[in-house]
């Protein structure tokens, strides 16, 4: 193996216990197995890689749905063993954490950007080079979020690899002076490693705590009354959002600068 994408196409079914011909056109990359379970259920059909880092779970319209783990680290993993199958469009359904007054629990973020505080996307591309989704992308997610007549904001989000800060005053004095939206583990590193890829990439996230607020910090119990009252919806938007960019073939591909 003496490409990446030799190594990629090596790995890809070694994470995933699937095959490359059995991963769609267009992918939904998701942090978490009950997203997959879900997605399984609603269409019949099997979930594999149980056994695997990561499970995914393809419908009959060729739509694929992948858990790849927590973290930048996989998140990066993730977007360069797909370059075996170079999928057309990614959609990334993630959690966030709330940052402003106007982003409530249940509420979706369409991130106009990601500042890379995580670090990993550094292997990639200078700090400098700014964390950006395909905005064709994002378009269709917006119809769909709209269709649904539900709230969602866009922003701004903060990518860190830190997962418990929210002890951390300093911190949150800068997250407040940089005057961003949410905060996750995932989204500069999907942008950025979906770039350098060349793979369409977007994100919608879901505000699952505020953690700005010591009430608002993010428990077992608040985080099970999120899922049952959000994650379908979430679930369901990206669904409809990807199946859209493949029934009408639009062209999503984000050009290199």
């Amino acid at each position: 193996m003496k490409t990446k994408l030799d190594i990629a196409k090596n790995w890809l079914p070694r994470y995933t216990g699937t095959q490359i011909d059995e991963f769609g056109d267009y992918l939904l990359l998701t942090n978490f197995s009950n997203y997959v379970t879900k997605f399984a259920d609603k269409f019949n059909c099997e979930v594999k890689g149980l056994d695997r880092t990561m499970q995914t779970a393809t419908n009959s319209a060729g739509l694929t749905i992948v858990n790849f783990g927590m973290g930048s680290a996989n998140a990066a993993t993730v977007m360069d063993l797909l370059t075996a199958r170079h999928p057309k469009g990614v959609l990334f359904l993630g959690k966030c954490g709330g940052l402003k007054q106007s982003t409530e629990l249940g509420h979706f973020i369409l991130p106009t950007a990601a500042i890379r505080g995580e670090g990993t996307s550094n292997d990639y591309y200078p700090p400098e080079v700014p964390a950006l989704p395909s905005f064709k992308v994002h378009k269709f997610v917006s119809d769909k979020i709209l269709k649904h007549n539900v709230e969602y904001r866009t922003g701004v989000v903060y990518t860190t690899n830190r997962r418990v800060w929210e002890w951390d005053t300093d911190f949150k004095r800068y997250l407040k002076k940089i005057g961003v939206i949410g905060i996750d583990m995932e989204t500069a590193t999907l942008f950025i490693v979906g770039y350098a890829n060349q793979i369409s990439h977007g994100a919608l996230l879901l505000v699952s705590d505020l953690p700005m607020i010591q009430s608002g910090i993010k428990t077992e119990e608040s985080d099970k009354l999120v899922t049952k009252k959000f994650v379908d919806l979430h679930l369901e938007i990206g669904i409809e959002a990807m199946t859209e960019i493949g029934v009408k073939g639009e062209q999503i591909k984000h050009f290199t600068y």
